[in-house]
């Protein structure tokens, strides 16, 4: 499939036009603006570029560390599913974690359970060397 870099990147320049930044906090779920991207890394998806995340950290109002989320059924070390509302299946990539600029969250959809929220730092830790 070809992408469409030069639509992201007015999109991405509409994007950084937006002045106001959405108030968030860690464990909130979110469509956010993730962009046509390189090779394996993930994309958003529609005209808006959009895939839904899950925050890790916040730093302060402007910027946080987020983890895309997918439905396909991924299992391994790279990988933690979860359900979120009591009803939809979710796979956050913990390869993927990244840093986001606020103004590229889109909307709140749902948030993480305080468990399995401790699950994935857990993961994510374990990653790290």
């Amino acid at each position: 499939m070809e992408k469409d870099f030069q639509k992201w990147h007015d999109k991405k320049s509409q994007i950084n036009n937006i002045e106001k930044r959405p108030f968030f906090h860690e464990r909130e779920i979110w469509f956010c603006h993730l962009g046509a991207n390189v090779g394996f890394e993930q994309d958003g998806m529609g005209d808006d570029f959009q895939r839904p995340i899950v925050i890790i950290r916040k730093f302060n109002n402007e910027i946080c560390w987020v983890v895309p989320l997918s439905k396909t059924d991924k299992r391994g070390r790279y990988y933690f599913a979860f359900k979120f509302n009591d009803t939809i299946t979710s796979v956050a990539i913990l390869s993927q974690i990244k840093l986001l600029d606020a103004r590229r969250l889109s909307r709140k959809i749902g948030e993480v359970d305080k468990n399995e929220f401790a699950q994935i730092i857990n993961k994510i830790k374990a990653l790290l060397p």
